[in-house]
Formats: structure tokens, C-alpha cells, sequence
């Protein structure tokens, strides 16, 4: 699939999104929400603890993203989400059946570690 021009990046513009490494304190299920998922708390070091919201309860369990590292967007504006002020963009791979993996970093880092 080739991608059109009018949807292409400058490189300027890329370096703009900052995507950040984070280590996930605290989820728990987000009742509230309107599709199924999770409302998480993630250290990004330097950068603050973050709230957010992720669609991925097919493929994880609250127990299991404890302490997982995670690549986030950080600067988006903040997004109400059911009773939730989400202040970050969890990345993932979704697939067919909208299932979402999680995109991790290969080995622990320092929170806050940029992704470029």
C-alpha cells in the first residue's frame, strides 16, 4: 500500500510529537468508559506521572501492566474521557479484531526516555 503525498510528514513535523517511554503505576478497570478498557497512571520521570485511558483489556490483564514500560504521546492536548482528563496517547498495534499491542521498549530505560 503506497502511502499519498498529502499525507506525508515533514520532518519538522515529526519531531514535534513527543513520544516518550513511561513505566505504568497504577490501572484498574474504567467502569465508566464506554467501550471496555483501563484508566492507568504512567512515570515518564522527569516529565510527571500521566493519567490515561487504553482500549486493551483483549490482551491484558490490570495485574500484568504494573510496572510495564510503555511508548506514549505526551503532548497532546488533554482529552475528557467518560469522567477521566486523559493526558497522554498510549501507542499500540491494532489488529483485525481490534485488539491492541502494546509497543514496548526492548529493555527496561529511564522513564522519559524520548523515541525518535
Amino acid at each position: 500500500m503506497e502511502q499519498s503525498r498529502e499525507n506525508q510528514l515533514t520532518w519538522n513535523e515529526f519531531m514535534n510529537v513527543e513520544m516518550r517511554i513511561g513505566t505504568i503505576v497504577s490501572a484498574e478497570q474504567f467502569k465508566e468508559a464506554r467501550n471496555p478498557a483501563y484508566k492507568m497512571i504512567i512515570d515518564f520521570g522527569d516529565y510527571g506521572q500521566k493519567k490515561t485511558s487504553a482500549q486493551i483489556t483483549k490482551l491484558y490483564d490490570v495485574e500484568d501492566l504494573i510496572g510495564k514500560q510503555v511508548i506514549a504521546v505526551i503532548n497532546f492536548p488533554t482529552k475528557q474521557i467518560a469522567n477521566i482528563m486523559s493526558e497522554c496517547l498510549v501507542l499500540g498495534g491494532v489488529g483485525e479484531n481490534k485488539e491492541v499491542t502494546l509497543i514496548e521498549p526492548e529493555r527496561k530505560v529511564k522513564n522519559g526516555m524520548r523515541v525518535g
